[in-house]
């Protein structure tokens, strides 16, 4: 037997009787399970167990015991018959115990009664109670369980009786009070009213739920707050009071008090969020949102409801709003993280309570760098000043570039992207050193301007770099052979001579810091010019001031201390008269200068004027050059010249200005050519718009100033005269009147005699001769006649008839007989016949006649040299005659139509009348 410490049971180990060894308790311990072996006494021992369940079974020996001893209750004297006073209750250990209860002793007049109910003793009254003959009774109650029993006191009062009860004046009250109101303050007083006396009469009152804000007086029903009040958490109470007398039994009354609690703004707005923080890229528009605040408030209505502002607060300096109702923080314009990258932002959430409450916030705003910076050069231009003949690979200058931006929007790339072709400097790309990649020479180029970059991706900026090379004197000066040209107009007029510097000679040394000293070796003994050997200016001796033309060679020195060079100096003095000056035209040349015509275009331009003319250089005299200042931002070039006719020519020794702007008009493209400058067409001289009345022409009248300085080129010193434009209003051949308002017709005289028809025409008259008959008034007979000069035409030679009269032996080629006249002519493609152009204003009468084949052509042309106003064209234009003209500033076309075309080979004619009223 395998026992422990305590174990109540033995084994015999030879019989196996198991026997209890010590007292047994059920009610302690009432089962007991345990093992059992058995062995024998053999070698080996041979062994074998069994399982032993013993259970306790269950004696009486516990007594019942009450669950106190003494109990007591107070019963009214007019209770009935059978109400229960109170239950006792005892327990016994023992199992299956039944208890039962009888009243033992004091149950006077067997006033109450007991019986088991549910385990205890109810004891309730058997017969009713008088108060005035027992007032208190004192039972003795015994608990049996058949064999054993307990016993316990049960005091039992007998009150008065209780009629009335107490009264509330409603069975429900209903009060409000201020949630901030302080602990102790009375909310209301509850009253209720007992008809009773005496203690059936004091009324005591009580909640019947324990509510821990609020407390009632027992005495006077006044009820108090004990805690504060919190309308957020609670926002009504419904209390249960109840009225109770100090009767037997008790009598109550209950009533409903409804406590609502009004809110006041003791709860200030709360944001979700300590503080709040959020970023934003600095070129995002006006008005993107940046974050959201939320703030709630705990009060009702308006003392709840909340809004936001920045009032008071930080707004960012105006760069953010904040909208009221939603909390939204926006940008209120565009942002720039280069000034502030950083906003401390304090905002306000504000209810609307009287007083409001309001309680802050911080906003951090981080301003997000986007590139919206270029890089930005320390100054616009920089000037950097390099000695010449420096070794290749100095570095000349750091060129730098600094960016507002950050991180990688602030790396900058540097580069040359003007002005280094050649490659003469490098830029390093990233630290912005300007390097020399070759010689450098002050002589072949003073200065470098170059255009560098620096770029942060996609932005860039530009600055311009001037590389300033200093000079050495590493060179001779230099000087080319130069003339002085002295155009000298003798004029009435004194102080006309040029008495002060006409210019300087035209020396140059590459080295600009070299002092130059001037001097005429040779040639000038006579000083016909005077030189400032320090300044190298020139002046013309007063011995020229006289009618002669001259021409002196002279030879220049000049020294710039260690180098020395010389070359020869031409005066030429050209002596302008009236006659060539009135006997002369201007030319325009278009993008020419004064200085790039006189060197190098000057003796082209002559030479082209001398071809065109059929002359020698020599005789065209060109007295002016003048920029025409008329023609706006055209640099356009006035150049006056005349021209002496050949020596073969006799009569007048130069050119008519009419002449000369024919000829040189028709031929402006061979001029062109061998000038190399683009001639145009002439200008309107002032009587375009024909300022003088009826009849009178206007004919232009040319000044001369002869107070012009000198112009000045590297090879020529030129002295211009300058002309100056007025009109004169004249009666033309053909009018009369004191006013030049009739016309005559010189035909009435008859000045063709009989041998002719005359044909009155503007100015003058013309004579149709009859056949056989010519010379300008037809006074010439073939038959009859001698010969006469110019009778033969075109180059025929008149051979006198030994009968009389005379023939006319024409060259090769289609001459019309008998005067070698030549009335028709055929054109190939791109050629055209030119005539002395027509003069007439007021009317004239144009016939010709024609044939051809061609669908367009020019027939008739005349016009203004300047191309634009005033002028006939006679067309062909698909098969049609064609006419357009112009008397002014508009141009009309009158196109008459001929059935089939005139381009069909046979002879048409076509006659044009002009009259202007």
């Amino acid at each position: 037997l395998e026992t422990g410490a305590g174990f109540p049971f033995a084994i015999n180990n030879s019989t196996g009787w198991i026997v209890v060894a010590s007292e047994l308790d059920r009610e302690a311990v009432d089962f007991y399970s345990f093992g059992v072996e058995a062995q024998d006494q053999g070698s080996p021992p041979m062994a074998s167990s069994a399982s032993v369940s013993v259970t306790i079974l269950d004696v009486n020996d516990n007594s019942p015991e009450f669950t106190q001893r003494e109990y007591g209750a107070r019963l009214n004297e007019d209770a009935a018959v059978g109400t229960s006073v109170l239950t006792v209750s005892a327990v016994d250990r023992d199992a299956n115990s039944v208890i039962t209860y009888q009243i033992s002793n004091g149950n006077t007049r067997n006033r109450f009664s007991i019986t088991s109910q549910s385990g205890g003793g109810l004891i309730s009254l058997a017969l009713p109670l008088d108060y005035k003959l027992e007032r208190q009774y004192l039972l003795t109650i015994a608990a049996s369980d058949g064999t054993r029993q307990d016993t316990a006191q049960v005091v039992i009062n007998v009150t008065d009786a209780n009629t009335h009860r107490p009264v509330f004046q409603s069975s429900h009250y209903t009060v409000n009070i201020n949630e901030d109101r302080p602990v102790g303050t009375t909310v209301v007083v509850i009253s209720a009213t007992d008809e009773d006396t005496g203690e059936n009469a004091r009324i005591t009152y009580l909640m019947e739920d324990s509510i821990p804000q609020f407390r009632i007086a027992a005495d006077t029903g006044a009820v108090t707050t004990q805690m504060e009040l919190d309308y957020e958490d609670q926002v009504s109470y419904t209390l249960a009071i109840t009225a109770r007398d100090n009767g037997i039994p008790q009598k109550s009354d209950t009533t409903y008090l409804e406590i609502l609690v009004s809110d006041v703004n003791d709860n200030a707005p709360q944001f979700l969020r300590d503080s709040y923080q959020g970023s934003i890229y600095e070129d995002v528009p006006a008005f993107t949102s940046v974050l959201q605040v939320s703030a709630t408030d705990r009060d009702s209505g308006l003392n709840g409801r909340v809004f936001y502002t920045f009032q008071g607060g930080d707004d960012g300096d105006g760069d953010f709003i904040i909208e009221s109702t939603s909390g939204i923080v926006r940008t209120l314009r565009r942002l720039d993280r280069e000034n502030v990258p950083f906003y401390a932002l304090r905002a306000f959430a504000v209810d609307k309570g009287v007083p409001a409450k309001r309680t802050p916030v911080e906003i951090q705003v981080t301003v997000l760098d986007v590139n919206d910076n270029p890089p930005v050069f320390e100054r616009d231009e920089f000037d950097i000043f390099v000695e010449e003949n420096s070794p290749i690979g100095l570095v000349v200058a750091r060129i730098t570039a600094t960016d507002p931006d950050e991180g990688t929007n602030a790396q900058i790339m540097y580069q040359i992207v003007e002005g280094n072709i050649p490659e003469v400097f490098q830029l390093d790309i990233f630290s912005g050193e300007l390097t020399a990649l070759a010689d450098l020479d002050y002589e072949s180029k003073a200065e470098y301007v170059m255009v560098v970059q620096a770029t942060s991706a996609p932005l860039v900026s530009r600055a311009t770099v001037h590389v300033r090379l200093r000079d050495a004197n590493d060179n001779s000066p230099q000087l080319k052979n130069f003339e002085i040209l002295f155009n000298n107009y003798i004029t009435n007029r004194s102080g006309s001579f040029p008495g002060g510097v006409i210019g300087r000679i035209p020396a140059h040394d590459p080295d600009v810091s070299d002092s130059l000293t001037y001097a005429f070796e040779q040639g000038n003994e006579l000083n016909l010019v005077l030189l400032d050997p320090r300044s190298g200016d020139l002046r013309l001796s007063p011995a020229l001031d006289n009618n002669r033309p001259l021409e002196a060679v002279m030879r220049v020195s000049v020294s710039d201390g260690v180098h020395s060079a010389t070359a020869q100096c031409t005066l030429r003095v050209t002596v302008i008269t009236d006659e060539m000056l009135s006997n002369s035209i201007t030319l325009r040349l278009a993008d020419m200068s004064q200085e790039r015509f006189l060197s190098p275009l000057l003796s082209h331009f002559l030479e082209g004027v001398a071809a065109v003319l059929a002359t020698p250089r020599h005789r065209v005299v060109l007295f002016n050059i003048q920029t025409d200042t008329d023609v706006g931002t055209a640099r356009i070039l006035n150049v006056s010249l005349s021209v002496l006719l050949p020596a073969s020519r006799h009569g007048a020794r130069f050119f008519s200005s009419e002449e000369l702007q024919e000829r040189l008009y028709l031929n402006r493209s061979l001029l062109a050519a061998i000038s190399a400058q683009r001639v145009l067409p002439f200008d309107d001289n002032i009587c375009l718009r024909e300022p003088c009345e009826n009849y009178m022409r206007c004919v232009s009248v040319l000044q001369f100033d002869s107070s012009a300085p000198f112009l000045a080129s590297d090879t020529i010193l030129f002295r211009p005269i300058h002309p100056v434009t007025g009109l004169r209003c004249r009666c033309p051949p053909g009018f009369t009147g004191d006013y030049c308002e009739t016309e005559i017709d010189l035909c009435y005289s008859s000045p063709c005699g009989s041998n002719g028809r005359c044909r009155s025409r503007e100015g003058g008259y013309t004579c149709e001769c009859h056949e056989d008959f010519t010379g300008e008034r037809c006074e010439l007979s073939a038959r009859g006649g001698r010969c006469a000069p110019g009778v033969c035409r075109n180059g025929g030679t008149c051979l006198n008839l030994l009968v009389g009269g005379f023939r006319c032996q024409c060259p090769p080629g289609h001459y019309e007989k008998p005067f070698c006249a030549m009335s028709t002519r055929s054109f190939p493609p791109r050629s055209f016949l030119t005539f002395r152009g027509l003069r007439q204003r007021f009317h004239f009468t144009l016939a010709l006649t024609f044939a051809t084949k061609e669908r367009d052509g020019l027939l008739l042309y005349n016009g203004r040299f300047n191309e634009k106003h005033d002028f006939v064209a006679l067309e062909i234009v698909g098969e049609q005659v064609q006419l357009t003209f112009s008397a002014g500033e508009t141009t009309t076309t009158v196109s008459p139509f001929v059935p089939g075309g005139v381009s069909d080979g046979q002879w048409h004619r076509v006659q044009l009348h002009y009259y202007n009223k």
